[in-house]
This record gives C-alpha cells, sequence and structure tokens, in this order.
C-alpha cells in the first residue's frame, strides 16, 4: 500500500497530473470558444445562404406533439454544427500539433544552432563523434 503512495506522489510530482489538468482546462476553455465562433460567426451567414433557415433548429420530426406527449424529431441540424465545432477544433489541434513538433524537430538536430539542443541529444551527439573517430583510428590500425 506504501508503494501505490509513492508511485501515485511521484506520480504528480513530476507534473504528468498537472499537465492533465491544464491541458483539460484550457480544452474546455477552447471548445466554449469554438462553439461560440460556429453558432454565432459562422453558422449566421449560413443561414443566409440557406433563405435565413437557422441551421440548428432543423430536425425531422417522427411524431408531433400531441397534448401531453413530447413531440419526437430528430435533430440533425445541431449535428451539422457539433460537426462544424468538431473540424475547427481537429484543424487547430493539428496545426499546434506540426507546430510544436516542428521545435522539437529543430531542438533534436544537435547540428542547428537556432535551438538550444536538450543536454541528453548532445550527449549523444558528442558519442557518436567519438565512435566515429573511434572506429576511424581502429580500421587504420589494420
Amino acid at each position: 500500500m506504501k508503494n501505490f503512495f509513492q508511485e501515485f506522489k511521484n506520480f504528480a510530482i513530476k507534473g504528468n497530473m498537472i499537465d492533465l489538468a491544464i491541458g483539460i482546462i484550457i480544452g474546455t476553455a477552447f471548445n466554449n470558444v469554438v462553439s461560440t465562433l460556429v453558432s454565432k460567426i459562422i453558422m449566421p451567414p449560413l443561414s443566409l445562404l440557406t433563405d435565413d433557415v437557422n441551421l440548428a433548429n432543423k430536425k425531422w420530426i417522427l411524431r408531433k406533439a400531441i397534448d401531453n406527449v413530447e413531440e419526437v424529431a430528430v435533430g440533425y441540424g445541431e449535428l451539422i454544427e457539433s460537426l462544424v465545432d468538431f473540424c475547427i477544433i481537429a484543424l487547430t489541434i493539428f496545426i499546434v500539433v506540426k507546430f510544436i513538433n516542428r521545435f522539437k524537430e529543430k531542438a533534436e538536430d544537435p547540428e542547428n544552432k537556432e535551438v538550444e539542443t536538450p543536454k541528453n541529444i548532445a550527449l549523444l551527439s558528442s558519442m557518436e563523434k567519438l565512435l566515429k573517430e573511434q572506429n576511424k583510428i581502429l580500421k587504420n590500425r589494420k
């Protein structure tokens, strides 16, 4: 049991849990921004293109409301808005990850002087150079 708490403490202190929490909070806020963008900025001009039809209100009525019985309908307009939300979020995440990977590749290239190379990459690079030099020396001795 003590080992379990030690592992959890290491997990929480190393930042994994904190990074995850920050990602979820930022993702939630970003989702609200994108939802507002889609419903208030993108969909109104689209409704103008469709003769002022509000896509969010579009639905297929399976059963009309009668007295105390609620209407049964498939709301495909809301699905369209959700798909637009998803596409914008997916595109944004793709661009951000691509941007981060570009810097990551530059940082992992020991020959690149623009970005500071992490110590472990620099160490491996110097070890590789030393091994190449050692192999040249050993080949010349034969």
